[in-house]
């Protein structure tokens, strides 16, 4: 079994010569030749403009073929990518840049818009993702090797380049990958380094588990500056030789739509928010439909529709992915039960960006409903709590997928990772005997009720979640009583004509409806309308901190 993670690429890009690899979704092709062209043209650069294996390297951009193909070269160089999210403000990308001593910097032309080269003075230069051009340098070298590329490639490779050209580094299990600089629900940006046996160890677990076949087809929907969005949207598919498409939009449910009929992806990998948006908007308006209701229940006619239904769903997805794979987030357990009767093929897994980024998954035909898989492999999970299986603690873990630390800050490295090796996630959950992880919420977002009692407030939050006209929710304590901020669902309201006022009387019959169901010391004292969409993190958590 092949140990090395830049082997698995070379292996890739050499099995998959021919085939499409990367695309710009209405824009440029290439396939993987042309990647592993432009992986050798952009070594040339990083040599000639004197950056050492070690340097780090920043990519700040949306999604983009030339995005993968910069990271690609950075990693196969044995430069260390430093992946930034193109959402974070100028004030955080010049921090970033600062605090990991990047050399240089791939930059996209909305963020090099807003950004100063001169509050970072470390950096070498600023080169165009769009066509790789200098567009700010300090070093002179390196503007006039972009006006050379084209002949040092020649001369390297006379002729054109050929398979047995391609000859990555191996690289060792403890190096340096990338540092990925997390956007915390709870805080400021730290520096996660990733070493490459995590890299290659997640990379195993989904060539091992999730069976792509060469040229199948994805649409890639989550930032790659996000280890989720990276790792398995990105790396897993390239490794596997599928054929990648970027969206150049932000992905709404609309877009989606047509891009998922015009692709038909075979594997679709995203975070709840986007699942349950397509099948709230879609899907389940046609379900509270009383005659449905009443037909569900007859077993053979119930058999029928669901199959209908099942297949509407999978209509609204491309209709003819294998897989719908859930992550960054618990899914709604209303959509969850409905997706579990239909027999829907989905699974939602669990990770965070310290474990590169799995810690747990599962097949989707084995999977637990509500529950986020079993510890993937090489990793293991254990529950801070005198009884697992019953008594809710902080989730940790430990194995091959975990981080080095920190960069650059032991105090938070020391907080989270014991001496023994296990890694404190901050999340609190429960094991069942077989292994399954099933969340109960943030550490942080744990509020204690009157008598001490636990309150989770994703819990009612997905109870909130689940109504015709609210689109997210926020519970919060004020003054030891429980608060909802709810931000409604312009669209459906629109469809339906609701007014303001007509919403307000629903919310107030929501809220009495959730308090019968939960119990008293974690019922809803008020519910408020929050009139913008709550600010998030990529991987869609709300910023809670913001919100206290």
């Amino acid at each position: 079994m092949e140990t090395s993670f830049l082997k698995l690429i070379e292996y890739s890009i050499k099995e998959h010569w021919h085939l499409p690899s990367l695309t710009d979704y209405e824009g440029a092709e290439h396939n993987y030749k042309d990647v592993a062209r432009w992986i050798e043209k952009l070594h040339i650069l990083f040599e000639e403009g004197g950056i050492r294996p070690g340097d780090k390297v920043a990519l700040c951009s949306r999604n983009t073929s030339n995005w993968g193909i910069a990271f690609l070269a950075t990693l196969t160089y044995g430069a260390v990518a430093v992946p930034i999210l193109n959402e974070f403000k100028p004030d955080t990308i010049h921090h970033i840049i600062n605090h990991s001593g990047a050399r240089l910097l791939f930059v996209g032309k909305s963020v090099w818009d807003n950004i100063d080269h001169e509050s970072m003075p470390a950096l070498d230069g600023i080169i165009a993702m769009a066509d790789y051009s200098v567009i700010s340098s300090r070093n002179p070298v390196l503007s006039e090797t972009t006006t050379r590329l084209e002949t040092l490639f020649s001369t390297q490779h006379p002729g054109e380049l050929r398979i047995e050209d391609i000859h990555y580094r191996t690289e060792e299990p403890e190096e340096l990958a990338m540092i990925n600089y997390t956007s915390g629900t709870t805080s400021s940006p730290k520096g996660v380094m990733l070493p490459y046996r995590s890299m290659w160890s997640n990379l195993r677990y989904a060539l091992d588990q999730m069976g792509y076949t060469p040229g199948e087809k994805l649409v890639s929907i989550l930032t790659m500056a996000h280890m989720y969005g990276l790792a398995f949207e990105f790396i897993y598919p390239f490794a596997s030789g599928i054929h990648i498409y970027f969206l150049q939009k932000m992905p709404s449910p609309k877009i989606l739509g047509e891009v998922f009929a015009d692709i038909r992806p075979h594997l679709i990998v995203a975070v709840p928010l986007i699942i349950e948006k397509i099948i709230k908007s879609r899907v389940l308006p046609q379900l509270e439909k009383f005659h449905i209701k009443l037909m569900l229940k007859m077993p053979i006619i119930g058999g029928k529709i669901r199959h209908k239904i099942k297949r509407q769903i999978l209509d609204a997805f491309g209709g003819r992915f294998k897989l719908l794979a859930v992550g960054g987030a618990a899914l709604n357990k209303e959509v969850e039960a409905f997706l579990h009767s239909v027999k829907f093929p989905y699974t939602v897994g669990y990770g965070m960006t310290e474990c590169g980024p799995a810690i747990a998954f599962d097949h989707w035909q084995t999977f637990r409903p509500t529950s986020c898989g079993r510890a993937v492999d090489r990793m293991e999970i254990r529950i801070d709590s005198p009884d697992p299986f019953k008594q809710v603690g902080e989730i940790l873990t430990k194995g091959m997928n975990v981080m080095d630390g920190y960069y650059n800050n032991p105090e938070a490295s020391n907080t989270v990772l014991s001496p023994d090796g296990w890694l404190h996630t901050g999340d609190l959950g429960v094991l069942d005997p077989d292994g399954y992880l099933y969340i109960k919420g943030r550490s942080k977002s744990l509020i204690l009720g009157p008598s001490g009692q636990n309150i989770y407030p994703e819990e009612i939050e997905d109870l909130l979640n689940a109504q015709p006209y609210i689109a997210e929710s926020l519970v919060i304590e004020r003054e030891g009583k429980l608060v909802a901020l709810v931000y409604p669902d312009a669209e459906a309201m629109k469809q339906n004509k609701i007014s303001r006022e007509a919403l307000l009387k629903i919310i107030h019959e929501t809220r009495k409806q959730i308090n019968q169901q939960i119990p008293a010391y974690s019922q809803i004292a008020r519910i408020e309308i929050h009139d913008e969409e709550f600010e998030k993190t990529p991987k869609r958590s709300i910023k809670r901190f913001l919100y206290q």
